[in-house]
């Protein structure tokens, strides 16, 4: 059988002995490797039972646990931050600045809105012309575009089709005496006012309903001016008597998928490009560290485990002795579990939405304490 190499009891670091050399050169962690090695070898039985390791082996597991413990933290700051990390820059480490939720990522998804509802946006609208022939009540849109060198396909907002607004007809009958007066305020130059035939001060109301009344005269008394829009396959009411144009508004379906996919080079797309980098080991403060340590031990007995699996036994004056193959390593995966786990819940409680509901129970449960407090009495 085979020399297993254990133990010595003893161990000095020096840089080039952990797998990435993450961390070699600092002297935070370089001060703490043989401590943990020291550690992790005594609670694993070192000196009353040989520890089948050597300081390699606790060197790298120290280095995996910090890195461990960077990972988790970051991945949190991410989650937390990651709209107002989506689009900075990739070159800049996140690490060790404070990150200041900002309004740029809301105020950029709102823009879609505002296209949408036409209220701004980030999407140029365009103007077309197009030629109605007389007789002719279906006009392709598609094949418009096309002709005008548009490629990709267009969006139609909007169609100019509508007569001039109501507000520019009130005059006479509308306006209820159908005795002319109006044109002849015109000629005092009173016509801009409401209607010449009424200067009592009206409430607004009686404007709108004047207005409307116009429109639902236009409506049913007079060939009504619409149009019928499916799959940009435009379709105008009444049939055109005389030939023309038509203005329309419209996206260009291209510039939408654009602005969807977005543009520029560095920036920060994806949470896989959001720029942390491995914490700085001294930087970590007394609990992390004991983390640390803790989760260093479940590598170190996970990684004993596997050692001492391949040798199931071994022989002893007179006998043969079993390893706990089994116990270390169902101990190792419960406690590596048990840490990852009150970790997240730790950065969880830390959240800005749970603080921000924790302060909340704070001022409540305050103002509930404070109603007990017996009030003054003010003699006067």
């Amino acid at each position: 059988m085979a020399n297993i190499v254990t133990w010595n009891g003893s161990s000095t670091f020096a840089s080039g002995q952990t797998p990435f050399g993450f961390y070699d050169s600092d002297t935070a962690f370089q001060s703490d490797a043989d401590k943990v090695a020291s550690f992790c070898a005594q609670r694993l039985g070192y000196p009353l039972m040989d520890v089948e390791l050597q300081s390699g082996s606790f060197y790298a597991c120290f280095e995996e646990a910090v890195t461990t413990y960077g990972n988790e933290v970051f991945q949190y700051k991410i989650r937390e931050n990651y709209l107002s990390l989506e689009g900075a820059q990739t070159g800049s480490s996140a690490n060790g600045k404070l990150i200041i939720p900002t309004l740029d990522r809301y105020i950029q998804i709102s823009k879609n809105y505002g296209t949408e509802a036409e209220v701004g946006g980030n999407i140029t609208k365009y103007t077309g012309s197009l030629a109605l022939t007389k007789g002719v009540q279906t006009y392709d849109l598609d094949a418009w575009a096309t002709s005008a060198g548009v490629t990709g396909g267009i969006e139609v907002r909007r169609v100019f089709y509508q007569a001039p607004p109501a507000i520019l007809r009130y005059f006479d009958p509308y306006a209820g005496t159908g005795t002319g007066i109006q044109s002849l305020m015109d000629a005092f130059d009173f016509g801009s006012y409401s209607p010449g035939v009424n200067f009592l001060l009206m409430p607004a109301s009686y404007d709108a309903l004047k207005v409307q009344a116009i429109e639902f005269n236009d409506q049913i008394r007079r060939s009504a001016y619409s149009f019928e829009l499916v799959n940009n396959r435009l379709r105008i009411f009444p049939v055109p008597t005389d030939s023309g144009s038509l203005l329309f508004e419209y996206y260009k379906s291209s510039d939408k998928s654009n602005a969807a996919i977005g543009s520029g080079t560095g920036l920060v797309t994806n949470v896989g490009e959001v720029p942390y980098s491995n914490p700085t080991y001294a930087n970590i403060n007394s609990v992390g560290r004991q983390w640390v340590y803790r989760y260093t031990l479940a590598l170190a007995k996970e990684l004993l485990a596997y050692i001492r699996g391949k040798y199931q036994t071994v022989p002893v004056p007179g006998s043969e002795a079993t390893l706990n193959q089994q116990d270390l390593l169902a101990d190792s995966r419960a406690e590596k579990t048990e840490l990852l786990t009150n970790l997240r819940e730790m950065l969880e409680q830390t959240s800005r939405q749970a603080q921000l509901e924790r302060k909340a129970n704070e001022g409540d449960s305050l103002r509930r304490t404070l109603t007990d407090v017996p009030y003054a009495i003010y003699v006067g």
